[in-house]
Formats: structure tokens, sequence, C-alpha cells
């Protein structure tokens, strides 16, 4: 192994192992924070999916070292901490407790923050990180349930969640090259800077970025740091070139969607679903707390649903109708009555016949994959940028995708079958 990542979420862990992947790594997912002494698929990168992006902090670093000491014992050379690009998380944490205890653990001097991804209209201006044309805290991020971001400015935002100076590289550095990026790293560690905001504003900047932090231990970041990490292993010696898969073959069987992200993306997305004539059934939170919905009701609806196309299953709502729910029930109760539910409604898809399944939304997608089981993943082709279809190695015989809610064009639930065969 050359590249180890540990990432705080399912899409996370997709959307970064799909990045590896198409740059010619030969990338496998793993579920969950492996046991102590259990060994890992042999690949020129593995990527742990976890789900500690919310989990306490204690528990998102205790899971996080565990990826840590697993990766380190295959070989890898170098870890990446991969979270959310539009680095969703808390004033308490759980990135920077996790930053700094992954700093502690590989003895790192220094470590980047990057969550740009230009491709989906992520990028960093002086520090500051924007959502398409908008800065991060005027986005629809600002009312997302669970990590509400207030704020834009990523040098403040990560020290709130550390004790440990943070430094800045500025656009026009990055542009200057790698050699002068380098040169600024070591004069931000001259200063005191442990951590590094990196700018970036295009493809051509990760890979500038990539390559000046080739011999960094530990980095932090979105996927799109990734795009710049295999040329350093090709540079070395280590790392081959091979094409990215176009197409994966599918079990026989039917196909649907379950949804249970409310972001702006995901339900233009559902909106285009049900324009297009796919069979929806909007789930209720309300109504599975109070055990008039249920995954079994869930599951027989979608059976009993003709086969011509894909059904769909969501819960998906806008922030209003959110936060009336989440004042109901508790922020954390109506998360996980509807993650326990289609959890459920998973595991009873899969037994029913479907092999085929499109999941949109990162507490849902872990929820869905520790439902069914699934501890492998093999990365298939790119449906839209940090997305790709994946095929099960270890757990039932399907082929899923694991959608970030913010991510895919507003076609994505209509198109993202082409890509199977």
């Amino acid at each position: 192994m050359l590249l180890g990542v540990i990432a705080d979420d399912m899409t996370g862990a997709t959307d970064v192992a799909l990045m590896l992947n198409r740059a010619g790594m030969r990338t496998v997912q793993v579920i969950g924070a492996p046991s102590a002494g259990a060994s890992l698929p042999d690949a020129d990168a593995v990527v742990v999916a976890l789900k500690s992006r919310t989990n306490p902090v204690a528990e998102a670093v205790a899971d996080s070292l565990a990826a840590c000491e697993a990766l380190l014992a295959a070989g890898a050379k170098q870890i990446l901490f991969k979270y959310c690009s539009t680095f969703d998380s808390t004033a308490q944490g759980n990135i920077g407790p996790v930053a700094d205890a992954l700093m502690r653990r590989l003895g790192a001097e220094m470590a980047i923050i990057c969550p740009a991804f230009p491709a989906n209209g992520r990028s960093i201006y002086q520090g500051y990180l924007f959502v398409g044309a908008v800065p991060l805290h005027e986005s629809s991020m600002k009312d997302h349930p669970l990590t509400p971001m207030r704020d834009s400015n990523l040098m403040r935002l990560m020290a709130a969640q550390t004790k440990a100076p943070v430094g800045h590289v500025g656009c026009a550095t990055v542009l200057a090259g790698a050699e002068a990026v380098k040169a600024r790293f070591a004069a931000l560690a001259g200063d005191g800077a442990r951590y590094v905001v990196t700018d970036a504003l295009t493809n051509d900047d990760l890979m500038v970025l990539g390559e000046a932090v080739a011999g960094h231990v530990l980095l932090t970041g979105g996927s799109g740091i990734a795009m710049g990490l295999p040329q350093n292993f090709r540079a070395a010696g280590l790392l081959r070139q091979r094409a990215a898969p176009v197409s994966l073959s599918a079990p026989k069987g039917r196909a649907g969607i379950i949804s249970g992200s409310c972001s702006t993306a995901t339900r233009g997305q559902i909106k285009a679903a049900v324009a297009a004539g796919y069979p929806a059934l909007k789930v209720d939170p309300l109504a599975l707390a109070a055990g008039t919905q249920t995954a079994a009701l869930l599951a027989a609806w979608a059976l009993a649903q003709p086969q011509d196309k894909p059904f769909l299953l969501y819960s998906s709502d806008d922030p209003a109708e959110v936060a009336a729910i989440q004042d109901k029930l508790g922020r954390d109760k109506a998360g996980e009555t509807v993650e326990h539910a289609f959890a459920e409604t998973a595991r009873l898809l899969a037994d029913g016949g479907v092999s085929k399944l499109l999941v949109a939304g990162g507490e849902t997608s872990g929820a869905v994959v520790q439902g069914l089981g699934i501890r492998t993943l093999e990365i298939g082709p790119e449906i839209d940028p940090g997305v790709p279809w994946t095929r099960v190695v270890a757990g039932p015989d399907l082929v899923i995708a694991l959608k970030s809610g913010n991510f895919g064009t507003s076609d994505f639930f209509l198109k993202a079958w082409a890509l199977l065969d």
C-alpha cells in the first residue's frame, strides 16, 4: 500500500476513492474502523470509511486512530484525513480533534487544510471557503441540520477546534508553483504553524499542492487534494499508470433510490426523478416514530412498484420542515429514526431482489451500508464528480452508489443507470 485514507463518512470515502482510482491508483474502500490486527486488502490505496463526522469527539478520535494503525501496519507511506469539501463540523470538532490525534500519532510537524474541490464548486481564496459563487456561510450549508456552517474563514474554523497555530498559503504563492509553496511551508513552520490552510481555485492548484506535500506524512482535506498525490508515487517509481473503469457489471435485479439528504442539490434531483415518472414515496420521520410507517411497509411499497423505472424512497425536505420535525422529535432522534428505518429497509430490499441501489446523503449512506453488512467496495466508473458506482466485494451481491447530498447534477438520478452493464 502507498496511500492510506481515513474518511469521516461513507460518501466522502467513495468520493476520494474515485479520485484516486481515476488517477491510476488501484483503490479499495473498507467499511468501518478495522479491529486490532485486522488485515487490509492489497491495493495501491485503501480508504477506510468511518461514520465519525458527527459522532462524539472521543469516539471519532478512537476510530480514526484505529484506522490509522491498520493503514500503517499495511504499509501506508502517507495518511490523508478526508473530510467534507464544506468542512462540515461544529466548534467542538470533529475535524480539529481528529487531526490533532493523527498528528501526534504520526509525529507530523505540519499538515495542510484543503477542502477545495473546484469541479463541485468548492474553492478557497484568501483562506475563505466558497461554495459556487458565495462564501460557505451564505450557502445552503448555513442551514445544515447537523453541522450548520456560520463562518467561511477556514483559519478561524480550525482555530476553534485546535490549540495548534494555523497559517495560510495564498493563491499567489500557489500560482508560483510547488517550490514556492514549500518555501512558504518552511517559513510558516518557523513561525510555529502546525496547520496550514491552502488556497485552491482550480485543479491545477490542487496538482501544485499535491507536488508540494509529497514529503508530508499527514494531509487533511477534501477529495480534491487527492488529485495530485498519485503523481508523487509515480515519480518515485512506485506506481504504474492504469486506466479508470468506464462501466460496471451489475447483477440482475431491480433498481432503486434511497435519499435521506436534505441538501438543495438532492431535492432538485428528487424533483427531476418524480417529473420523469419514477414511482416515489415520501418517508415521514414523525410517522416512523409513531409506527405508522415502518421499514417493512416501505420495502413492501418499493417492491410492489413496476420494474421499468427505479423506485424512490426519500425523507428529504426543505430546511423549515426539517427544523419543525427536529423540534418535535429532537435533532438526534429525528436523524436516528430515519437512518434506522432506511438501514432496515435496504436489507429488506436486497432480500427482495434489489441489486442496483443509489443512496443520497452521507448519514443515510452510512446507515444503509451498515444495514446491508457491506465491508468492502470495489470502485467503479464516475457518475458525476465525486460519485462513483461501486461493486460490493464483501457483502450482498449488488452495486451501490453513495452520493454526498450536495453532489451531482439535477439529472443525477436519471443518468446513473447508463453506466451499468
